[in-house]
């Protein structure tokens, strides 16, 4: 029997399925490998608790708008100045230092605002100062 050279030359190996098969493997393990993202800052975050407690006494709420502008129960202060704020508390709350402050911030409010009504109630002598937040969408 002999075997003619014609016919291997005929005989060739079709890589189109071979290919086809990679390429689906690879999209595969694309799409399903998931990447750790890691914080070269480690930040313990504090926790907001999904059911709020309810105060009896009337609170005293300083809400801060995006742009910094700044309302005490709803009053809106003329500029974002410590010593308007101040006079507004002294204002509202007499001398009832033990009254009970919520901070109301915009989430993309900038941070010295949040941190300069902080110190102005921590110098008038007020303790009981919470920031108010929204039940995360995880929690749900």
């Amino acid at each position: 029997m002999k075997i003619s050279s014609q016919e291997n030359e005929n005989r060739k190996l079709n890589l189109t399925p071979l290919i086809d098969v990679v390429f689906l493997l690879l999209i595969f393990f694309m799409v399903s490998t998931t990447f750790e993202k890691q914080a070269k800052l480690k930040i313990e975050l504090p926790e907001a608790s999904a059911n709020p407690e309810v105060s009896q006494t009337q609170d005293l709420v300083i809400s801060i708008s995006q742009k910094g502008v700044f309302f005490v129960n709803n009053n809106e202060l003329v500029n974002a100045k410590r010593q308007t704020l101040k006079s507004a508390l002294q204002k509202v709350t007499e001398d009832a230092r033990d009254m009970p402050v919520i901070i109301r911030a915009d989430a993309n409010a900038a941070h010295k605002y949040v941190v300069m009504a902080m110190d102005v109630l921590g110098n008038m002598g007020f303790e009981s100062v919470s920031m108010a937040t929204t039940q995360s969408s995880d929690d749900k």
